[in-house]
């Protein structure tokens, strides 16, 4: 079971704490798909919280479509990523709890009234062909005030991939596609249930890729002295928050927290006066290093740097290759 770890004299509120860590671990596949999340009971042991708290917690990953509660069994991380689903396939199957069952018991009646096999292939060619069209292009989305994310995605996939991949504003998204036949977007949990909102009616698909779990930097910071100045820079502003949160919450004021985009050269430069440690982004290296180089004789002393190897999980990025036919 994941340990929850909740700041109880912080400023940030505990539930905006346990929010930020469950939705992490949901967006890192710590909890995948079909995952049962521990109960409120569990969770007001492990973190010291009152259920109601907790309670509201749940709701609002529900509200945002990240969990689905089922009456009389709990709560469940939403399975809206599995591969076999279009929009229209995900609503039936919600619907339709034994959908599975219903597809054989109509290929078997359409046997029975005299359709051949061959006829029944066309009809699901039919869809093959058409998800075959969806992965000839390949649109990353993110809204506007965190592009920095799709652009980490981009970066990413389009090394991995070896198709065309574009980068498409989630204010954008609806515009581009109807321009479009079809068309494969690619987003993180975080802007999942937005963006199938979008694609749902205009012949897409949607896919959530699993983010990598950090679970080398977060062991890296649980080790740190007390008082450690920690830097943390990506061009992604919500990595940045999300990070402070869980940061926060593993280790409260034992650190001092650090962050900004590689592109604010004056906090970019505090950080590198203060911080023993920098952790960084793939796309940010390089100008945290260009900083390094032009005020090293400036400072006491050099930081570290470390550079996060990924931001998509490996896995989801294999996932996402036999999805598209690229294997």
């Amino acid at each position: 079971m994941i340990r929850f770890h909740i700041q109880a004299d912080s400023d940030i509120p505990a539930s905006t704490q346990l929010y930020n860590q469950i939705h992490f671990a949901i967006a890192s596949r710590q909890y995948p798909p079909g995952h049962k999340l521990p109960s409120t009971r569990q969770l007001a042991m492990q973190t010291g919280l009152h259920r109601n708290t907790i309670s509201k917690v749940y709701r609002l990953l529900e509200e945002d479509g990240v969990v689905e509660a089922q009456a009389g069994s709990g709560i469940y991380v939403r399975g809206g990523n599995d591969p076999r689903e279009t929009a229209k396939s995900q609503r039936l199957r919600k619907q339709y709890p034994d959908i599975d069952q219903q597809i054989r018991d109509h290929i078997d009646t359409l046997l029975q009234q005299g359709c051949s096999l061959a006829e029944i292939r066309e009809l699901f060619l039919a869809e093959v062909d058409w998800r075959l069209r969806c992965s000839a292009s390949v649109l990353v989305t993110a809204p506007l005030q965190d592009l920095g994310a799709a652009e980490l995605m981009y970066r990413e996939l389009s090394q991995a991939l070896g198709v065309p991949v574009e980068v498409v504003p989630l204010e954008e998204l609806g515009a581009i596609l109807k321009q479009k036949d079809s068309g494969t977007v690619v987003t993180s949990h975080y802007f999942f249930q937005d963006a199938e909102a979008i694609t749902a009616s205009l012949g897409a698909r949607t896919i959530a890729l699993d983010l990598y779990d950090y679970r080398e930097e977060l062991s890296f910071l649980s080790q740190q002295k007390e008082g450690s100045c920690i830097g943390i820079v990506s061009i992604s502003p919500g990595i940045l928050r999300a990070a402070e949160i869980i940061i926060h919450s593993l280790r409260g004021e034992a650190l001092l927290i650090m962050s900004c985009q590689p592109n604010d050269q004056t906090k970019l430069e505090a950080m590198l006066r203060s911080a023993s440690v920098i952790i960084c982004d793939q796309s940010s290296i390089d100008n945290v290093k260009q900083r390094v180089s032009a005020i090293r004789d400036d400072l006491i002393r050099l930081p570290r740097l470390l550079c996060s190897k990924s931001y998509i999980s490996e896995a989801s990025i294999a996932l996402l290759k036999r999805e598209l036919g690229l294997n």
